[in-house]
């Protein structure tokens, strides 16, 4: 059995940040499926908004992201975030992390401006911040002595008071599978913080990595927490479409630096929507798109930043530019033809100030919490805001913590399943799964669709659990079997949300309701 005072379970920006606040004086284990670098974070291309030019406050960066979350983003929450801005940025310099520089700005550093922000509040490395912050931070974490990172260690479930027959809520460690042992090992922890990332994988069409299986939001769900706000799952208006582009993303940037969006013939559509063009939120340009393509029959539209020098496309797009290049794409040439792609989940696993759960003992931090920041819709790169932001605050709090009397913790019990007969069963119900939640569970939603959706899921959980109860567990059939659960929790949360609110929109309900709620679901 392994023990460590804390274990992390994810390896993106939100985990790395808990680490490194916690290594000076806590034991702490990183536990990731695939290796460090492979979730999300290290995918983000636009940057790290915050109050840091003199033309800015954080009365408007806190104004900018209430109107972009239609409602529901919490105050105290919403101004915790902003307020520590500045703070998690100049720990991120403290760090290395090398952001693109001015000389001519007051700061030193370049800001850029995108959807739905007020002023240009967007710290960025390039067009590819996300690395520089990872590869940063990798470089700090596989340096500390108290830091034990293990690869390719997927989360199978938390071990909580109440599978051990204890009365309290408390989480105790979690089972792991090791992915090259294809055993199920036990890790006792003083405190567990998950950490895994969003679900873009639940669609067929996700900016996401594959690691992207919603795994902290089920494995929380079925602890017993409580999870809000599913339903809104934010999609990312501009992917690049080409067969052999795999979840590219075209950055927001792109548009806040001056980037059209045209039909086929050229003709910009934008204007006829929002009075923002193509400064409007996410949600608003993706159901623009959405709306020009299903209208007219079209299989992508197309984004335009011909009208800016190659050198500026070259110096602030240096990887979409080539990246699109491989392709056969000039982008100081040609229009980059672009489609919607599943992109942030909004909701997740309940959390207070602290990022602490309804357990004693589970923190949920990063994509997979909902704080209360992102209301109905995230606001362009608050994102890793607030995985700096709460991956401080939940290390603080988890040091305050006395340390737990932790009870015998049970080994997995594998001595009534077998090794599965046939595979292709669960590559089935992964593709089965997320065709029906992009046709169903998409950017436009109806009744008749949650319903058609919410009677798959119920087949798929049947036939899955089934598989989980009688056959040695695998990396795929994990994944399916948190996607599903996660499936299951954003038809169920879109099925209580009456109204069209921020990313969430229905056909049946297209009007605002007069006081705006979370769908929050009780676990089990």
């Amino acid at each position: 059995m392994k023990r460590f005072d804390v274990a992390i379970v994810g390896s993106g920006l939100a985990g790395l940040t808990v680490a490194l606040h916690l290594a000076d004086s806590r034991k702490v284990g990183i536990f990731t499926k695939r290796e460090l670098l492979d979730g999300a974070s290290n995918w983000a291309q636009g940057g790290i908004a915050a109050v840091l030019a003199k033309d800015d406050s954080p009365a408007d960066h806190i104004s900018d992201t209430e109107i972009a979350g239609a409602g529901l983003c919490n105050p105290e929450t919403t101004r915790y975030v902003v307020e520590h801005g500045r703070q998690a940025i100049e720990w991120l310099i403290g760090q290395g992390v090398p952001f693109t520089r001015d000389a001519s700005s007051d700061l030193g550093y370049h800001l850029t401006r995108e959807g739905g922000h007020s002023h240009r509040r967007v710290i960025h490395a390039a067009d590819a911040t996300g690395h520089a912050v990872q590869t940063t931070l990798e470089a700090k974490i596989k340096a500390h002595p108290n830091i034990t990172v293990l690869e390719h260690y997927q989360a199978v479930d938390l071990i909580t008071a109440g599978k051990l027959g204890l009365p309290e809520k408390r989480c105790f460690g979690i089972y792991c599978l090791n992915q090259n042992s294809g055993r199920v090992e036990t890790v006792a922890a003083d405190q567990v913080v998950l950490a895994t990332g969003g679900a873009g994988k639940v669609y067929l069409y996700t900016t996401n990595p594959d690691t992207a299986t919603g795994d902290g939001v089920a494995m929380g769900w079925r602890a017993g927490c409580r999870v809000t706000n599913m339903e809104f799952i934010q999609f990312h208006p501009t992917c690049l479409y080409h067969p052999h582009a795999k979840s590219f993303l075209i950055t927001e940037a792109v548009r806040g630096e001056g980037g059209i969006l045209r039909l086929p013939d050229g003709t910009r559509f934008m204007p006829g929507h929002d009075p923002r063009a193509e400064l409007a939120p996410r949600d608003v340009v993706a159901r623009a798109i959405d709306f020009e393509m299903k209208k007219r029959g079209l299989d992508c539209v197309y984004l335009d930043i011909t009208h800016k020098p190659m050198a500026f496309l070259k110096e602030h797009f240096p990887n979409i530019y080539a990246r699109c290049l491989e392709f056969g794409i000039d982008i100081s040439r040609q229009p980059i033809p672009v489609v919607p792609a599943a992109h942030y989940t909004c909701g997740g696993v309940e959390v207070d100030r602290d990022g602490l759960t309804d357990l004693a003992g589970l923190y949920a931090v990063g994509e997979t919490a909902h704080t209360g920041l992102h209301g109905a819709n995230r606001l362009a790169s608050n994102s890793l805001l607030e995985c700096l932001v709460f991956g401080k605050a939940a290390a603080t709090h988890i040091l305050g913590q006395p340390k737990p009397r932790t009870p015998p913790l049970p080994q997995w019990d594998e001595s009534r399943v077998t090794d599965a007969d046939e595979e292709i069963v669960i590559s089935h119900n992964w593709h089965e799964l997320r065709r029906f939640m992009w046709d169903y569970v998409g950017i436009v939603r109806t009744n008749k669709r949650l319903e058609r959706a919410r009677h798959r899921i119920s087949l798929l959980t049947e036939e899955i659990e089934e598989f989980y109860s009688n056959f040695r567990v695998t990396a795929d059939l994990l994944d399916l079997r948190n996607l599903v659960t996660t499936a299951d929790l954003i038809v169920r949360s879109a099925m209580l949300r009456h109204e069209s609110r921020g990313l969430h929109f229905s056909r049946d309900y297209p009007g605002l309701l007069a006081e705006a709620r979370d769908t929050v679901l009780q676990g089990p």
